[in-house]
């Protein structure tokens, strides 16, 4: 019998990587060549918090919840490295210095999602003021940068999970129809 050297879930995880890098790719070609790092490492921050949510997601029915947690596991930890980092280090922690970084608040509480949004925008325009003036991009650029990374990784890694997160239990919405009298 021979060992899988390539388990589905970490294929799975190559094939969300560089979906996530092309997403960033795509995401700069409306920028400035010069902030291509800048909106590399937004994205590169944002698709390993959102993949450090693995602990937060509501489980799966066993073999799939395994398999989604190894993914999610071999996702956050290809995004932590070298080739993935390569060119962006500097960004990345100008980015860490602002503590825009993975946390587990991040992934359970709504307003450190708005802040770091509100941070990678204002990073990004910092970015973008540096540059001279008749190279910088429209106005509220950094915004549909943000959110636009923001919907691609969700979209890459699964919206439908995040989204189970932070919806009730089950039981709690059984409960709370019964005590309105909505349910039987």
């Amino acid at each position: 019998m021979t060992k899988q050297t390539d388990p589905p879930a970490k294929g799975q995880a190559d094939s969300t990587v560089k979906e996530i890098l092309q997403a960033a790719s795509s995401w700069a070609k409306e920028a400035p060549e010069s902030l291509t790092p800048a909106i590399r490492a937004v994205c590169v921050r944002l698709a390993e918090m959102v993949a450090d949510q693995r602990h937060y997601l509501v489980p799966l029915p066993e073999p799939q919840e395994s398999e989604r947690r190894v993914m999610l596991e071999s996702v956050a930890g290809q995004l932590r490295s070298r080739p993935v980092i390569d060119g962006i280090e500097d960004h990345l922690g100008a980015l860490a210095e602002l503590e825009l970084r993975s946390t587990g608040s991040w992934a359970t509480v709504p307003s450190a999602q708005s802040e770091w949004v509100t941070t990678a925008i204002q990073y990004l325009e910092g970015r973008a003021d540096a540059l001279p003036e008749d190279q910088r991009p429209d106005p509220y650029w950094a915004d549909d940068v943000v959110a636009g990374i923001i919907a691609s990784v969700r979209a890459v890694i699964g919206v439908d999970e995040l989204a189970a997160r932070n919806a009730p239990p089950p039981e709690a919405d059984s409960v709370g129809d019964q005590e309105q009298g909505l349910s039987p």
